[in-house]
């Protein structure tokens, strides 16, 4: 009986450690299944966004933007130039604005269906809604058609000008804004440059 009741514990020793293997190894196969699904969805699926470079003749990037581009001046538009733009391209977009201004970002200047071969802007384009060459110039926060230059309260102030290759023209009128740009070209932006400059008063 003695000898029975030995057996009967290794048997139930050897059932009891069976069970705990199989069942962390259950665990672990689901930790993994857990993770290779977590690396899957945070797997690169969006197009890579490239970058272009974007230059004016009238300021160096971080520089001071001249006074005939601001309120204090003339007020046109400073000239504009860029490259690297993406191959895939079929429209670009430039928004300019103001993340200094005391009530929160300011916009300055919207454009949008440019076609992807431009290579920039002249100065002092016409401010209305339709750009000679191709191109579209939406509502800024003056709520102007096309520039409207830096006019900071006091102090300094950054204005970036945001350049943006897209891989579709954007169904919008005259009366788009920022907003109303930046909403459309979601999950369509092939590329973008940035050029940033300041103006004091």
């Amino acid at each position: 009986m003695k000898m029975n009741v030995g057996v009967l514990c290794v048997l139930l020793g050897c059932l009891l450690f069976a069970s705990c293997k199989n069942s962390n190894q259950s665990n672990f196969n689901k930790g993994n299944s857990n993770s290779n699904q977590s690396n899957a969805q945070a797997s690169p699926g969006n197009v890579e966004v490239k970058k272009m470079e974007i230059k004016s003749s009238a300021f160096q990037e971080g520089g001071m933007i001249p006074k005939q581009y601001t309120c204090d001046g003339q007020n046109i538009s400073p000239p504009l130039e860029w490259s690297d733009v993406s191959p895939g391209a079929k429209s670009l977009a430039l928004i300019a604005d103001d993340p200094d201004a005391p009530s929160g970002t300011f916009t300055h200047w919207v454009i949008f269906n440019m076609p992807a071969t431009a290579k920039g802007l002249p100065e002092n384009l016409a401010q209305q809604g339709t750009i000679e060459g191709g191109g579209r110039q939406g509502k800024n926060d003056f709520k102007k058609s096309g520039y409207g230059g830096p006019c900071p309260p006091s102090g300094t102030h950054r204005y970036f000008f945001k350049l943006y290759a897209l891989d579709r023209d954007l169904s919008l009128d005259d009366n788009a804004t920022k907003s109303d740009v930046e909403k459309a070209m979601q999950g369509h932006v092939l590329a973008q440059g940035q050029l940033m400059g300041r103006y004091q008063r």
